[in-house]
């Protein structure tokens, strides 16, 4: 096997702490990707960052609701649970876009 990382970096607009842990535990698992841990951390007076191990490597979202944005980072060794991720994340993005607008 090849020693190679696929890592995808972006800012979202959602900052809720639930929504985000739940949508992306789901695209995660849709995508192949095998949950070994999830660790998860609430800041005071706010802010939330969750960090889950996957048996490709890892997953990680970082709060920052002062400025209603959130950060999202993959890294992975498996291409095509990244891929399938990645689409995913095209279709979030596309529901959470219109739902803004309407």
């Amino acid at each position: 096997m090849e020693a190679k990382i696929d890592n995808f970096s972006c800012w979202i607009k959602d900052v809720n702490p639930e929504s985000l842990k739940r949508d992306f535990e789901q695209m995660l698992i849709a995508s192949g990707f095998g949950l070994l841990n999830c660790m998860e951390h609430h800041f005071s007076p706010q802010g939330y960052t969750c960090l889950w191990l996957l048996s490709e490597s890892h997953f990680a979202i970082h709060t920052f609701p002062e400025e209603q944005k959130t950060y999202i980072e993959l890294s992975s060794c498996n291409s095509d649970m990244y891929d399938k991720f990645l689409i995913l994340l095209k279709e979030y993005e596309r529901k959470k876009q219109k739902h803004d607008i309407s």
